[in-house]
């Protein structure tokens, strides 16, 4: 039979019975004297194991090794990995079927979700305190507090020093503590009034100061705090860290990281 008739009677394409012989997956027959090549019974049983294997979810290279082990040992221990993969696999779809389903519950509870979606409950669920202190607080919500929003989901993905305790401990104060939460929207608002402010504004230092005592004393115990205040930081995560605040607000900052610095001792 001619190798339109072979992928048909297997069931897979002409494309592909070529490509497995470019591979050296399946014997090239001889070409006959008009030119054409002629397969036999052997090759469509072949073919056809090829293709029941791959549908197995074995790669080419593993189905190779397949076809050339002549007691199936191979195959054995093949597909006892592909069934330790595959479950692997189905373990992290429903994780992520459950993590979606937390998040299509936040959204029916609100009708929405936060811009900075998807995060843990944990976090969505401050941000949904943070949401309703904003509309507690007079005029729009300040820049500072999406801000805010926007390095905490960042520091849960992964904190460049890699231990968040400290973050952890900020995230649980505010959302225990709605009075926490209302010094921190004052203190948001004020650093937005130092937006357009110089480094050597005198609100500054009472910006720092307020900043630090927003913190609590455990968060404070469990920070990694530079050593220069951040004054001396160059390249990677602190130059965008700094990067994205105005002169004033980045002097406030670096001005709290002093005084963190000095009440840990």
């Amino acid at each position: 039979m001619r190798i339109g008739e072979l992928a048909d009677m297997v069931g897979i394409t002409t494309r592909a019975v070529r490509h497995y012989h470019r591979i050296g997956l399946l014997p090239e027959p001889q070409r006959q004297p008009n030119g054409y090549r002629e397969y036999a019974l052997r090759d469509a049983v072949e073919l056809a194991r090829i293709r029941r294997l791959t549908e197995l979810g074995l790669s080419l290279d593993e189905v190779k090794d397949v076809l050339a082990d002549d007691a199936g040992r191979e195959l054995v221990e093949i597909l006892t990995e592909l069934d330790a993969d595959l479950a692997r696999q189905e373990e992290a779809i429903r994780q992520r079927r459950a993590r979606l389903a937390r998040l299509l519950e936040q959204a029916g509870q609100t009708g929405r979700l936060p811009a900075e979606a998807p995060v843990s409950p944990e976090l969505a669920a401050l941000f949904e305190d943070m949401a309703r202190a904003s509309t507690q607080m007079p005029g729009p919500e300040p820049a500072m507090a999406a801000k805010e929003r926007e390095l905490l989901a960042l520091l849960e993905t992964g904190s460049p020093g890699g231990d968040r305790s400290w973050f952890d401990a900020v995230r649980h104060s505010l959302g225990a503590d709605p009075a926490a939460m209302r010094r921190a929207y004052e203190i948001y608002a004020r650093m937005d009034e130092l937006a357009q402010a110089a480094e050597d504004d005198p609100r500054v230092e009472a910006m720092a100061r307020a900043i630090v005592d927003s913190i609590p004393p455990e968060a404070v115990q469990s920070m990694t705090i530079p050593d220069d205040g951040g004054a001396g930081e160059r390249g990677g995560f602190a130059d965008a860290f700094f990067e994205e605040f105005a002169p004033a607000q980045a002097a406030a900052v670096r001005r709290a990281i002093e005084l963190l610095r000095e009440r840990r001792g």
